[in-house]
């Protein structure tokens, strides 16, 4: 059933710029009966960190795993730069540079770090109809270089991704992101099952992307991890929009109110 009334009135959210990097136009998606996403609007621009919340069921992860390419759009527009697309699958949104770390991220725990940076995506030394010896020299150094920008430099390329602390596992999965120069990253729950430290340091690391030029989108049903890092809160109810307010323009206390 769609909302009768929004918390805030439409003609108040955000609206994109001409610019926007990514740009969602009421995008619809069904299940069977299920109506998942309601003519669901969504922007974000350059340079800028937008806090995606909602409670179970808000639509937040449908409207996520569209943007990532993992599901398709039934209705509706997605432009990206400025040019339409349509997604068949999460590479085509890597393509793109968009890149999506969930909440329990795709690693392979016996592998290195540096393995785990490139998997998919492995350097060759040479190519033989796409197959061929992968470059581990290379793969080391760089991540020698992508350690050293997300503060483990106390940790070895070679250090198997087992070892690692769940907060050190989403730091090497935002460096696999930065070294291949993604435009946009979307975190699913990055802070979920973390310990106060680890959180605090995954904040660092989404506050900082910005510095780098990379656009982010958090996703969290913790809004005192989103607040303090988010430029935008767009808030989601039920597969709609309820809200998009920069993060200037209201406090913990008015959101937790609007989405509970």
């Amino acid at each position: 059933m769609a909302l009768e009334e929004h918390v805030q009135p439409k003609e108040s959210f955000v609206r994109p710029s001409a610019d926007a990097l990514i740009r969602c136009e009421r995008i619809e998606k069904w299940y069977g009966s299920v109506h998942a996403l309601t003519g669901v609007d969504f922007h974000c621009e350059r340079n800028e960190v937008v806090g995606l919340v909602g409670d179970n069921g808000a639509g937040k992860s449908t409207l996520i795993k569209i943007l990532s390419g993992a599901e398709r759009h039934d209705g509706g527009k997605i432009f990206v730069e400025g040019r339409e697309v349509r997604f068949r699958s999460p590479k085509d949104a890597m393509a793109l540079g968009i890149e999506t770390i969930y909440q329990y991220t795709a690693m392979v725990p016996h592998m290195s770090i540096a393995r785990n940076i490139f998997i998919g995506r492995e350097p060759l030394k040479w190519s033989l109809g796409g197959l061929g010896w992968m470059d581990l020299r290379k793969m080391a150094d760089h991540a020698i270089n992508s350690l050293t920008n997300i503060d483990l430099r106390t940790r070895s390329p070679d250090t198997p991704v087992e070892e690692l602390s769940g907060g050190q596992r989403q730091a090497v999965a935002i460096a696999r992101a930065m070294y291949f120069k993604s435009k946009v990253l979307i975190l699913d729950e990055p802070t979920n099952h973390l310990s106060v430290k680890e959180t605090n340091k995954v904040l660092d690391f989404v506050a900082a992307l910005r510095d780098q030029g990379i656009t982010s989108v958090f996703i969290s049903h913790n809004l005192h991890h989103i607040h303090p890092i988010a430029d935008r809160i767009v808030a989601m109810a039920r597969g709609e929009k309820i809200a998009d307010i920069r993060k200037a323009d209201i406090t913990v206390e008015q959101m937790t109110a609007m989405i509970v």
